[in-house]
């Protein structure tokens, strides 16, 4: 058997430490460390020593270590359900951004809409030693006891879009009911008078306030809701294609269509075109979120937009509220954004029909 002669891997050198630097000096680490941050106990000479040193093997300091020490960090703690689509990953953008701005870094956890990952998460990220948590809701999110441990050790925590039914929450919400109310009010002065809604799960705020919104712009028109033109779902894109195929055997189909949500009305906008219903002629179709696949089907999805990275600045802005109130005040805080409706072909009926 033939032997080789083992080459040496190819590997980055390894970062000098506070300890490297205090052995190459023959000093402690607590000298070291108390020149590096300009302390009034160590002699110029020895801080000279150290700084020269530490230029010389390019010491880069452990900030985060150093925070963990002290028991803080610059670290926020960031749970979402997903990271797919356009919404979650545009308010990460918004938070990272406000937080990097104030000096804080961001760890980003999903729950996958699964509250037991989500309660994992807010044990790692408060083993992580966070200086504050901010969550939006898993689907299936019913109990909250899992924060209690963040508010026990007085980290401040903010919750955006899906936000818990209890009052003495901080958050940052859209209205989301002024947004259904916009698109549902489009849809009717579109000519639509037999108006079906695609809901959400009610026991999440977004959901129920969409769907006050639309049965409130029904009644401006003095339109009563109808049961069998309201389906609840997890709005995926197989939900709308569901409903809309139960609606077609309607004896009198809706002639238009607001999902609380974008991808349960692609799957109405896809279900509508292969059965030879046009849109928006036959059926108008107004969605919710404003995703980016909006702009690119055929017709394109009239849709709210949300405003995104605007609430991811406002969670963090909200946060650094709290992290300088003192601990000993509550004083409940809730920021509400305002929608923006953005109309596109599928509603657009007095255009089609020119």
């Amino acid at each position: 058997m033939s032997s080789r002669k083992k080459q040496p891997s190819a590997s980055s050198p390894a970062a000098v430490s506070m300890a490297d630097l205090a052995r190459e000096l023959g000093v402690s680490m607590t000298t070291v460390s108390r020149a590096l941050s300009d302390h009034h106990s160590i002699g110029a000479a020895t801080k000279q020593r150290v700084l020269k040193l530490a230029k010389k093997l390019n010491y880069q300091p452990n900030h985060l270590a150093a925070a963990l020490r002290k028991g803080q960090s610059r670290l926020l703690g960031v749970v979402v359900p997903y990271i797919e689509g356009k919404f979650f990953p545009s308010v990460i953008q918004g938070i990272e951004q406000a937080a990097s701005k104030a000096g804080f870094s961001v760890i980003v956890c999903q729950s996958h809409e699964d509250v037991q990952l989500e309660r994992r998460n807010v044990e790692t990220l408060l083993h992580a030693q966070v200086a504050g948590v901010l969550v939006s809701l898993a689907r299936n999110t019913q109990q909250f006891q899992h924060f209690d441990k963040v508010r026990s050790r007085g980290i401040p925590l903010v919750f955006f879009d899906r936000i818990p039914p209890t009052g003495l929450v901080n958050s940052v919400v859209l209205n989301d009911h002024a947004g259904a109310f916009q698109a549902t009010r489009h849809l009717l002065e579109q000519g639509c008078r037999r108006l079906a809604h695609l809901a959400g799960p009610q026991h999440l705020n977004i959901y129920q306030q969409r769907r006050q919104g639309y049965l409130d712009a029904l009644a401006t028109y003095g339109l009563a809701p109808e049961d069998e033109l309201i389906t609840y779902s997890d709005m995926t894109v197989d939900d709308g294609a569901q409903a809309v195929r139960h609606w077609l055997t309607l004896p009198r189909p809706p002639d238009g269509i607001f999902g609380a949500g974008d991808s349960v009305i692609l799957g109405a906008l896809q279900t509508l075109k292969s059965q030879g219903v046009r849109v928006p002629q036959d059926i108008t179709l107004a969605g919710f979120s404003n995703e980016g696949f909006t702009a690119i089907t055929e017709p394109q999805l009239t849709s709210v937009d949300q405003r995104c990275e605007e609430m991811g600045e406002a969670v963090v802005r909200l946060f650094l509220e709290l992290a300088a109130a003192p601990e000993s005040t509550f004083t409940q805080r809730q920021v509400v954004l305002q929608p923006e409706l953005f109309i596109r072909g599928s509603s657009q009926r007095a255009l089609a029909s020119a």
